[in-house]
């Protein structure tokens, strides 16, 4: 029996911005997540693999993801639960790079649930993502939120990128919309 029996898989729409961080109680924040992230080798170039170390209000969980990428905005998705010894042999199988840890802030604004990942690295600047029903779904920002640019196109800002390097693109304020 594999973990990959248990995957669910599931079409993601998702859009990325690198926004300020706001005042976190000026949001309806539903949910805070500290996650260590770790990206694992793949033998499909066209896969991205990692394991999520997940802790909520004390509990952990750990989490096995693969996913292909059909766009900037568009992949399929594929995850399940894992025991943490199962994640620990995962471990083995990671890349180079140092893993990501960041915190995770949810929260909803006109029924759209944001996600905010605030970086280790980072005391001003967070991504906010947003998983949409279509590509073509608008978009309502709360007024606290400053979006300097949509990345969702950018792989310089996809968590792999972030993981590698460590910090935002030096050009992060640049190009503010």
């Amino acid at each position: 029996i594999t973990v990959e029996m248990y995957m669910q898989k599931k079409m993601e729409i998702e859009r990325k911005f690198l926004i300020e961080i706001p005042e976190l109680k000026k949001l309806n924040v539903v949910r805070e997540l500290d996650i260590i992230q770790t990206y694992l080798n793949a033998d499909n170039s066209e896969l991205q693999r990692r394991v999520r170390k997940i802790t909520e209000n004390g509990n952990e969980k750990y989490v096995y993801t693969q996913k292909k990428f059909l766009s900037p905005t568009q992949r399929i998705e594929e995850e399940c639960e894992i025991s943490l010894q199962d994640y620990n042999k995962y471990l083995t199988e990671k890349k180079d790079n140092p893993p990501t840890i960041k915190k995770r802030i949810c929260f909803d604004y006109h029924n759209q649930l944001f996600e905010m990942d605030i970086y280790s690295f980072s005391t001003e600047l967070a991504i906010l993502e947003l998983e949409l029903d279509s590509v073509s779904q608008e978009i309502d920002f709360p007024e606290c939120i400053n979006v300097l640019k949509d990345v969702s196109a950018d792989g310089r800002y996809s968590n792999a990128a972030l993981a590698k390097e460590n910090c935002f693109p030096e050009d992060a304020h640049k190009g503010v919309i």
